[in-house]
Order: structure tokens, then C-alpha cells, then sequence
């Protein structure tokens, strides 16, 4: 296989690891990451789908012992049961409205204009979430959750569908204004992301399969390591800043991004291919 498109891979990997669990959105940052290197047509629309996996992997790892915790005492206890009963109601909107309105937003908002737009309106989004006046936290951990939290936070994950909008920066800053504790969010963020990511990966791995080959193995396999080793690292950061830093940082990069992608195609000095 090409050696550049094996780099260009490694590139969208990193890129994939270290925005995928940050509230920067990772679907922005690969489209726009895409259109600069070129790499943008319908295989790669795929593959971005597919190296997620690697970062949700790194997710497991991270939070390997809670997972198998729960694992072990879900045939008797009642806590593992609702946590893992929470985390499908969470999953399960992402699904419905996946499958309705999945295919008319791909055809219509993924290109570099919305992603820059949303960057901004998000970062605004933000900064408005964190200056708010302190309210009560009703949930200080994942445990404390029940049913109709995860499902209003799962509703609220449902906005990531708009590219550039973030997933964990929804369901982060969502979860946060619905009584959610900082670190309850994040973690609540970190454990849907596993069915929501494998979930989507898997189904476009398997609608599009006719596009893909033997021979796209390399290229999937160096995005998918490249991804997993840079979530790792951003994932095991960001538990660590979450504990005395708001994410206001997050949203002045989202604001600042955004204006010079506008700006930059305004002016013709980057040609941000849709």
C-alpha cells in the first residue's frame, strides 16, 4: 500500500484519539483534517466511522477494573444492573434517530462550513454552561444515575449528530446542566461512548462494505493503533484537568478554531473541499 496514504492514515488516527473524548468534537476535526489532506472521498468517510473503535478501546482500558466489576456482580446486584440498564437507555436514542436521520445529515451537513459554524456556536455553548450560577448536584457518581437522567443525557447526545456539535462535549455539558457532577458526566460521557461508537462503526463497516477490500486492511489497522495510543493518552489527561479545570480553555479553542476555518475560506487562502 501507498506510504503516504498509510501517513495520512497515522494523521487521522492521532486526530481521532486526541478529539474523540474531548469537547471539541472529533467528527470536525477529521472532516476538516480530511479535506486538507485529501482524504475525504467515500472509503475515508467510512474509515473515520471505523478508527473510533481504537478510541473507545483505549476508553476499556482506562476504565478496565470498574468494568470488570460490574461485570462480575451483574448476575446479582442490583447497582451493576441499573447502571448497565442506564447506560442502554442512554445509547438507545442515538440508535433511533441514527437510523432515521443518519443518511439525510451526512448528505447535507458534512462539510467544513457547518463544522466551522457549530465549532462556534458550541464554544459559546460552553462558556455559557460554566459562567452560570453554581446549582445544586442532585448526582455525584454514575451509580446515583437513574433511568430518566441517562435518557435525558442520551437525548442530549443526539445534538452530536450535527458534525462539529461534539458527542462528549453534548453529553458532558449536558449532563452537567441536567445535576450531573463534573467527574459524574465525563465518566457517564465515557461509558456510552463504548456501545455508541462500536455501535456506529460496526454498521458502517457493514453498509459499506462493497467499498472496502483485503487491501485496505493496512490502512484501517494504522488508524485504528494510531487512534487507540492517542485516546489513551487524552483520556487518562483529561480525568486528571477535569478534577480542578472547567472546560472553558475548550470553548475559546472551539470559538477560535472555528473563526479562522471561516476566515481562511473566506479569503481563499485554504480551499476547504466539501
Amino acid at each position: 500500500m501507498d506510504s503516504m496514504l498509510l501517513l495520512k492514515a497515522a494523521v487521522m488516527g492521532v486526530v481521532e484519539g486526541l478529539t474523540e473524548f474531548l469537547p471539541i468534537s472529533s467528527t470536525g476535526h477529521l472532516i476538516l483534517a480530511g479535506a486538507l489532506l485529501g482524504f475525504d472521498d467515500d472509503k475515508a468517510k467510512v474509515f473515520d466511522i471505523a478508527i473510533q473503535t481504537g478510541a473507545i478501546f483505549a476508553v476499556i482500558l482506562v476504565y478496565w477494573e470498574k468494568i470488570r466489576s460490574i461485570l462480575k456482580a451483574l448476575p446479582y446486584q442490583v447497582e451493576a444492573q441499573r447502571f448497565v440498564l442506564n447506560v442502554f437507555i442512554g445509547f438507545l436514542p442515538a440508535v433511533v434517530l441514527g437510523l432515521l436521520f443518519g443518511k439525510l445529515i451526512k448528505a447535507h451537513l458534512f462539510t467544513p462550513w457547518v463544522v466551522a459554524t457549530t465549532f462556534i456556536v458550541g464554544g459559546f455553548i460552553i462558556l455559557w454552561a460554566e459562567r452560570r450560577p453554581a446549582s445544586s448536584v442532585r448526582i455525584r457518581a454514575v451509580e446515583d444515575m437513574r433511568g430518566r437522567d441517562a435518557l435525558m443525557v442520551g437525548l442530549v447526545q443526539c445534538l452530536a449528530m450535527v458534525p462539529g456539535t461534539s458527542r462528549s462535549g453534548a453529553t458532558i455539558i449536558g449532563g452537567m446542566l441536567l445535576g450531573l457532577s463534573r467527574k459524574a458526566a465525563t465518566d457517564f460521557s465515557f461509558f456510552l461512548a463504548i456501545p455508541t461508537l462500536m455501535g456506529a462503526g460496526a454498521y458502517s463497516l457493514y453498509k459499506e462494505r462493497a467499498l472496502l477490500s483485503i487491501a485496505d486492511v493496512p490502512l484501517f489497522a494504522t488508524g485504528l493503533v494510531v487512534s487507540f495510543i492517542s485516546a489513551w493518552i487524552c483520556v487518562r489527561w483529561l480525568l486528571k484537568y477535569i478534577a480542578s479545570h472547567s472546560f472553558e480553555v475548550f470553548a475559546w479553542y472551539r470559538i477560535s478554531f472555528g473563526l479562522v476555518v471561516l476566515g481562511t475560506a473566506w479569503t481563499g487562502m485554504v480551499t476547504w473541499a466539501p
